[in-house]
């Protein structure tokens, strides 16, 4: 994979700060906290965010290489932007708490302002595809 410069590798480590703060302000509190409890699908959420952050820890070692898990990030958040909040607000539904959650989910726009979509497109979709088989 080329290098990038430092300068955009740094902000791609901002993305990833992004991530770990956000997440660590949010989700963090309540996976340390032992009497909470969630409702199994509500716990799946909070798992997926809490290894998301995690993971973005490695991120700010290997910005490049963790790109995938800013692809992550943008992709999820895009989809249920244009299949849960849009039909919502659209139809005039968006209550309050669609509404928060549509503001957090917004903030992928950072973070899809820091990927090098120019690096990310020559490296995971021009880039000759790895052999199947030795």
């Amino acid at each position: 994979m080329p290098e990038l410069a430092p300068w955009r590798a740094n902000l791609l480590r901002a993305g990833y700060l992004l991530l770990i703060v956000g997440l660590g302000l949010t989700v963090w509190p309540s996976i340390i906290n032992p009497a909470k409890t969630w409702a199994p699908d509500r716990g799946v959420i909070v798992a997926m965010l809490g290894a998301l952050s995690l993971l973005a820890l490695v991120g700010l070692r290997h910005p490049v290489r963790m790109l995938p898990l800013l692809f992550w990030e943008v992709t999820w958040k895009a989809l249920w932007l244009l299949r849960v909040a849009l039909p919502l607000w659209s139809a005039g539904r968006l209550n309050p708490a669609a509404a928060e959650t549509a503001m957090e989910c917004l903030m992928a726009v950072l973070v899809a302002l820091v990927i090098p979509w120019d690096h990310a497109l020559r490296a995971y979709i021009l880039a000759p595809a790895e052999r199947w088989r030795r």
